[in-house]
C-alpha cells in the first residue's frame, strides 16, 4: 500500500482516484488504502487482452445507473397519476406528461398541428418517437401508448447518456475514472428522463470530442444540432471566444461557429418559414416566464424572515409585471456581468484556462443568475463539471444538494396542489443549499484557473488541455490522447 499525501501517478499510467484524490483516498482507507505502485490492477485474458478495463467498468456503471433510474420512474410509467402519485414516488416526468399535453396522443404533428414550447430538434425528437406510438395504439398493437412512449424515450435518452460518458472517456484516456463521476452522479439517477435534456447533453459531449480532436467542421455540426435541441450549448461558444482572444487562434473558431450556425439554420428555417407562430412560441414562452422554482430570484421572494413572513418586497415585485421586463433585464444584466468576469479571468490567468473550465463557469453562471432553473438542468452541468474539475469531494457535496433539492421540490409541488408536506422555508433552504454548493464548486474551478499547478488534469497531461484542440501552445502529444501501453494497465501477479 502507498502512504503519505495522494499524488498523481506517472504520466505513463492511468490515473487512479485513490492515489490522486484526497476524498477517494480517505474512503479507500476503509478497505486497506490506495493500491501501491506494485499492486496487481487487472489480469490478462488467455489471449493476451483485458476485459475489465476502466472504460468498460465505467460504461457498465452508466448502464446500471440508467437502469436503476428507469426502475425509480416505473411507478409513473402507466400514466395513472392518481392521488399525486407522481410526487409521492418522485417519479414525475415531462416526457409522459407532455405526450398528452402536446397532442402526441392525438397524432398531432409538432409545430404543424400544435405549438411546442421547445426548440425545433427537441420537438422533432418528440414527434419521431410519439407519432408511431400513437399509430400503433390506434391499430391496437399496443394498449398503453403513454407507457410505451415513455419506455422508448427512456431507451433512446439512455443511449445519449451512454454517448456522453463515452465522449468523456474519449477525451480522458489517461483519466478514465473521471467519467465515473458522470456515470454514478446521484442527480443523474433522479433526473435522467425528467425531460429530454440527455438528448442535448449527448450531442454537446460529442461536439466537444470533435473539437478536442481538431475537427472543427464536425464540432460545429454537433454544436448546431445540440443548440437546435436546447439553448445552453450555445454558451460554450463563449468559452471558445475567450480562448481565441487569449491565444489569437481564430480559424477553427470561425469554422466551428459558422458550421454550427449553418446547421442550426438548416433545421430551424423551414419550421420558422412555414409555421412561424409555432416556431416563435419557444422564444415568447421564455420571454414571458416569471420567477421559477428554486432560482436565486425565488429564494429572494420566499426567504423565511421569521414570524411567519416570507420574502423580500424587491424580489416579490419583480413578478408583478406580466411581461417581466424588469426581471428579464436584471437577470440578463447579472449574467453578462458574470461573463465579463469570466472573460477577465480567462485573459489574466497565468496560463490559458482549459476549455471545459470556462464552459462550466459560463453555464453555471447562466443557471445561478437565471430566472428558470428546472430540476433537470443539472444534467447540463454534470459532464462539464467532470471535465472541469474531476475531484470527488466537492462534486459529491453538490450532487447531494441537488438530490435534496429534487426531493424537497416534489414536497413543494404537493403543497402547491393542496397537501402541505413541510413549511415553505424547507424548500427555500434546499434551493439555497443547491446554489451555495454549486457556487463553491465554481470557486474551486476559478482557483484551479488562477493556480494551474493544482489542476489535476493538467498534471496528468503535462500541462496541456486534452479538450483544448488548437488552443494548446504546442500540438498535444498523440501518446497523451491514447490509453497507456498494456503493461501499465495490466500487470501479471
Amino acid at each position: 500500500m502507498s502512504s503519505g499525501q495522494p499524488s498523481v501517478r506517472p504520466e505513463h499510467l492511468v490515473d487512479e482516484p485513490a492515489n490522486s484524490d484526497r476524498f477517494v483516498a480517505g474512503l479507500s482507507e476503509s478497505i486497506g488504502g490506495p493500491l501501491g505502485n506494485h499492486a496487481v490492477r487487472s489480469r490478462r485474458l488467455p489471449g493476451g487482452g483485458r476485459f475489465w478495463t476502466p472504460a468498460r467498468v465505467v460504461l457498465l456503471l452508466i448502464c446500471a445507473m440508467l437502469s436503476f433510474h428507469w426502475v425509480q420512474k416505473s411507478p409513473c410509467r402507466d400514466a395513472a397519476w392518481a392521488d399525486m402519485a407522481q410526487y409521492k414516488y418522485f417519479c414525475y416526468t415531462d416526457v409522459l406528461a407532455l405526450y398528452y399535453a402536446e397532442g402526441l396522443n392525438e397524432g398531432q404533428v409538432p409545430y404543424v398541428d400544435h405549438q411546442v414550447e421547445y426548440p425545433v430538434l427537441t420537438g422533432a425528437f418528440m414527434g419521431v418517437l410519439g407519432l408511431p406510438v400513437h399509430d400503433l395504439h390506434q391499430r391496437g398493437v399496443i394498449q398503453n401508448d403513454g407507457q410505451a412512449f415513455y419506455d422508448i424515450n427512456a431507451i433512446v435518452l439512455g443511449a445519449f447518456g451512454v454517448a456522453a460518458v463515452a465522449a468523456t472517456l474519449a477525451v480522458r484516456r489517461r483519466r478514465p475514472w473521471d467519467a465515473a463521476l458522470l456515470a454514478v452522479a446521484p442527480a443523474l439517477f433522479v433526473s435522467a428522463t425528467v425531460n429530454w435534456d440527455l438528448f442535448t447533453v449527448g450531442l454537446t459531449a460529442v461536439a466537444m470530442v470533435y473539437w478536442a480532436k481538431r475537427k472543427p467542421v464536425l464540432a460545429g455540426v454537433f454544436l448546431g444540432l445540440a443548440t437546435a435541441a436546447k439553448f445552453y450549448p450555445m454558451l460554450i461558444v463563449g468559452a471558445l471566444l475567450v480562448l481565441s482572444i487569449r491565444t489569437g487562434k481564430w480559424r477553427d473558431f470561425f469554422v466551428t461557429v459558422g458550421t454550427g450556425v449553418a446547421t442550426w439554420t438548416v433545421l430551424n428555417a423551414p419550421v420558422a418559414y412555414f409555421f412561424w407562430d409555432s416556431w416563435v412560441k419557444f422564444w415568447e414562452f421564455n420571454q414571458l416566464r416569471g420567477i421559477d422554482w428554486g432560482t436565486l430570484w425565488y429564494i429572494g421572494a420566499h426567504f423565511p424572515r421569521g414570524g411567519g413572513q416570507y420574502g423580500f418586497p424587491f424580489f416579490q415585485n419583480l413578478d408583478v409585471d406580466p411581461e417581466h421586463s424588469t426581471l428579464n433585464t436584471l437577470y440578463l444584466g447579472l449574467f453578462l456581468i458574470c461573463c465579463a468576469g469570466i472573460l477577465l479571468l480567462g485573459l489574466t490567468a497565468p496560463k490559458e484556462p482549459r476549455l471545459a473550465q470556462l464552459a462550466f463557469l459560463i453555464v453555471a453562471a447562466f443557471l445561478i443568475t437565471g430566472k428558470v432553473w428546472s430540476q433537470q438542468y443539472v444534467l447540463w452541468l454534470i459532464p462539464l463539471a467532470v471535465l472541469a474539475r474531476p475531484r470527488w469531494g466537492a462534486f459529491l457535496a453538490w450532487q447531494v444538494a441537488e438530490v435534496i433539492y429534487f426531493v424537497s421540490f416534489y414536497g413543494e409541488l404537493m403543497g402547491a396542489s393542496g397537501r402541505q408536506v413541510f413549511p415553505e422555508g424547507v424548500f427555500v433552504l434546499a434551493s439555497l443549499l443547491r446554489l451555495v454548493t454549486l457556487a463553491v464548486l465554481v470557486g474551486y474551478v476559478i482557483r484551479d484557473i488562477r493556480r494551474p499547478e493544482e489542476d489535476v488534469v493538467r498534471q496528468t497531461y503535462e500541462g496541456q488541455d486534452p479538450d483544448g484542440g488548437v488552443y494548446n501552445e504546442d500540438p498535444i502529444d498523440a501518446d497523451l490522447l491514447e490509453p497507456p501501453p498494456a503493461p501499465a494497465l495490466a500487470r501479471a501477479g
